[in-house]
């Protein structure tokens, strides 16, 4: 008997089976869950390639994180097919190239407004819309994946601020969402090996610091820890946590030198 008997968990933002979010899938399943999964445009026949690699292949929708369409068409889509919803995992993440560029200054707006609408900005009208889902759910929850944004970090730059923005946009979902007893709660994930970290001119950078100092050790590779924490937020095992950034980083955030 797994800790997410029974419930429908939507998961965004698998890319490849190096994702967050497909771990995150595994897990889901592994505990007992129905997943759902988004994709959109030519990513689509990838996030379907890669879905078959799960225990059980899940329906794949479209979801432009871009595109206020798409989530009118997403919550019609699951509620004809399913009639609620228990869970969100929200993994959208993109920034421009000139968000990640070593010198801030070379970014533009247009470049940094589109990082913050899609890494931060989209949890709202995910929200928005998949709610009267969520309201017919049991206990139901939002996971949204970040990486601490309390600090500056090498190569991470207008991401970084992007993902200040999403942890305050957790909050406020927080209390907006907990009127109808949804949580809505943030993990931030030590650095894992990805698509979206090899973007990130630091990253190696992390490794290297992560391995030296998290108390209890940290693996690039091993996204197992993240995607268990995932799962239990989205279980019924925090029913009173909301609002919340839960790390899940080997502790590294806790230490100094």
């Amino acid at each position: 008997m797994g800790i997410l008997d029974g419930k429908k968990i939507l998961i965004t933002g698998v890319l490849n089976d190096q994702s967050l979010a497909f771990s995150a899938a595994q897990e889901v399943q592994s505990q007992g869950g129905d997943v759902i999964l988004t994709g959109f445009g030519r990513g689509m026949s990838i996030t379907a390639r890669v879905a078959r690699k799960l225990a059980a292949t899940p329906e794949v929708l479209e979801l432009d994180a871009s595109n206020p369409e798409h989530y009118v068409a997403l919550a019609s889509a699951i509620e004809a097919r399913f009639g609620h919803l228990d869970g969100i995992l929200h993994a959208i993440g993109f920034a421009p190239a000139p968000c990640l560029d070593p010198d801030m200054f070379v970014a533009e707006w247009s470049d940094v407004a589109t990082a913050v609408q899609v890494s931060a900005y989209s949890l709202a009208p995910l929200i928005k819309h998949l709610l009267p889902l969520l309201k017919k759910g049991s206990d139901p929850s939002v996971v949204a994946l970040d990486f601490d944004a309390t600090q500056a970090w090498p190569g991470y730059n207008w991401m970084g601020v992007a993902k200040a923005a999403l942890e305050s946009l957790t909050r406020y979902m927080a209390r907006e969402a907990g009127r109808d007893g949804v949580r809505v709660n943030l993990i931030s994930a030590g650095p894992i090996r990805t698509i979206a970290a090899k973007s990130v001119g630091g990253f190696s950078d992390f490794e290297t610091i992560w391995a030296d100092r998290a108390p209890l050790g940290w693996s690039v590779t091993d996204a197992k820890p993240v995607a268990k924490a995932i799962a239990a937020l989205l279980s019924d095992l925090f029913p009173a946590t909301t609002g919340e950034i839960i790390h899940v980083d080997g502790g590294f955030h806790a230490v100094g030198a």
